[in-house]
């Protein structure tokens, strides 16, 4: 069985501290596999709030994702407090790929790693566009 490979960053652009609710456990009495994504995108929406953007708003441009891939290290529990950190990876002319790492905050296990490949998207006119200099200069002109 092939597995997917998600490698981490040199360096993390942004980090924030999610609580695991009870809504987020499964049958299992661990997190959900659904929630990995919900805590990325909760971080995700932090980071671009950060920088005064959103997921419908960059300079015009909304973001849509294009695809999407987690691994799992080790459970989390309610009450657990998880370290989501991003860091912003290879980009092209209209996408970019954020990867996160989460981990246990209290015992800095690693929980997940997840990668996500976003499109910059003009949601009027259902097409696909450039990635704003305003996000570009953000995120890229130091690399």
């Amino acid at each position: 069985m092939a597995r997917i490979r998600i490698d981490l960053p040199s360096k993390y652009t942004f980090s924030t501290e999610i609580s695991v609710r009870i809504s987020d456990i499964n049958y299992g009495g661990h997190l959900g596999h659904e929630t990995f994504l919900s805590l990325c995108h909760e971080a995700r929406v932090r980071l671009l709030a950060k920088h005064d953007f959103s997921e419908i708003d960059i300079d015009g441009a909304g973001l849509i994702m294009a695809d999407v891939g987690v691994v799992y290290k080790s459970e989390c529990f309610y009450g657990d407090v998880v370290k989501v950190s991003i860091g912003v990876g290879d980009h092209g002319k209209r996408s970019f790929e954020f990867t996160y790492l989460l981990e246990n905050k209290k015992t800095s296990t690693e929980i997940a790693r997840a990668k996500t490949g976003l499109v910059f998207f003009d949601y009027k006119n259902r097409k696909t566009v450039s990635m704003p200099k305003t996000f570009k200069n953000v995120f890229f002109n130091n690399k």
